[in-house]
């Protein structure tokens, strides 16, 4: 006597439509960048792809998106083995820091990672940015410390300093 109205109107026949799709940037509750994952194809067609949030996942799509993960393979590749020769070349090195001291020792002032970055860069020739470099606690007497940089996921390298008073 009824018809049977199905309401949800993502499923026709029983079967779910979804569409695989690529997703261009983060959205929460989906996925991540780059990442390949199924939506509805209602949700796809009227929000995603207007919004430029997603692309289909078709073979052209499929390809360029393999082919962009191969070259941030091989780029990352390329930063760890640059990472590990700098740190071969700085902890070899001692850096010598000449600082105003008081006449019991005392700096006046603390060494900071801005300090440390620039004498690494006069004195070795590398370039490390001041937010790799770890100081455990702050360098305010005259002495020897070794502190620790982080150059690259998993490659860390420890550096001799010898601060002396000028």
């Amino acid at each position: 006597m009824g018809i049977a109205v199905n309401k949800n109107l993502n499923i026709k026949n029983g079967v779910e439509n979804t569409m695989k799709v690529i997703l261009q940037a983060d959205i929460k509750g989906i996925g991540k960048k780059d990442q390949v994952v199924n939506a509805s194809d209602g949700y796809s067609r009227n929000y995603l792809f207007p919004n430029k949030l997603a692309i289909p996942a078709d073979k052209q799509n499929m390809k360029e998106l393999s082919e962009k993960k191969s070259s941030q393979d091989y780029k990352k590749g390329e930063e760890k083995k640059q990472a590990i020769k700098i740190k071969g070349k700085i902890e070899k090195e001692v850096l010598k820091l000449k600082v105003k001291a008081g006449e019991n020792g005392k700096t006046f002032g603390s060494i900071t990672s801005k300090e440390i970055s620039e004498n690494i860069e006069k004195q070795l020739n590398e370039k490390i940015d001041k937010k790799k470099i770890l100081l455990q606690e702050q360098i305010k007497n005259v002495g020897e410390y070794t502190i620790n940089i982080k150059l690259f996921e998993g490659v860390n390298a420890k550096l001799k300093i010898e601060v002396i008073a000028e």
